[in-house]
């Protein structure tokens, strides 16, 4: 990443697009706090949930079940916290059958269900989303996208990276373009992808 500034503010909606490779992921890694710039400082008010990788704080050996108390660990929530959240995350994520399942079994869209479900369990102030919603099946994502709307409309920011024009456009309202670690463009979504789809038509 090179040079690169932009701010955010609070419940805004903006997307980072931009072919592989461009920098999108490292971008959401430093957001996250999972890397740190080599130069140059991140500033950022409010609690995270990332959603990066999938499986990201998974042990594949471990249940379903066992995994949603480490996710929710690893997110900083105690174990009170999620015995009382437990059935809602079960129910959202529609893997009650597979609770008891190591995950190292799971399909990948089974993994971004669990993996959302925990992320989402309280309203973070941000919503950090990569590609997330390109996996598992269309009536899924369609219920991961509602549940987005829901905490944007409650105040939430949120930063999102996918390569569907589509759920981009539907969802945020700006957008941020980077092409090999540069910045070329901030601004309107519709406006951003006219250029990028210029450049690459």
């Amino acid at each position: 990443l090179k040079n690169i500034s932009f701010s955010i503010k609070r419940g805004e909606a903006v997307a980072l697009i931009g072919k592989n490779g461009s920098g999108k992921s490292t971008m959401l890694k430093i957001l996250a706090g999972v890397m740190y710039p080599t130069e140059g400082s991140v500033t950022v008010n409010g609690t995270i949930a990332p959603l990066i990788e999938l499986g990201a704080g998974f042990d594949m050996e471990l249940t379903a079940k066992e995994n949603i108390y480490l996710n929710g660990a690893i997110l900083g929530f105690d174990r009170a916290f999620m015995d009382e959240h437990f059935e809602q995350i079960v129910e959202f994520s529609e893997l009650r059958e597979f609770i008891n399942v190591p995950v190292k079994n799971f399909s990948s869209g089974m993994i971004a269900r669990l993996g959302f479900a925990v992320a989402t369990i309280i309203k973070a102030d941000i919503l950090i989303v990569d590609e997330v919603l390109a996996v598992g099946d269309f009536r899924f994502q369609e219920k991961c996208k509602k549940k987005i709307e829901e905490l944007l409309s409650g105040g939430t920011t949120l930063l999102f990276v996918s390569h569907s024009a589509d759920q981009v456009k539907q969802l945020c309202k700006k957008a941020v373009w980077l092409d090999h670690g540069n910045m070329m463009a901030y601004g309107d979504t519709e406006e951003v992808y006219r250029m990028y789809e210029e450049k690459y038509s």
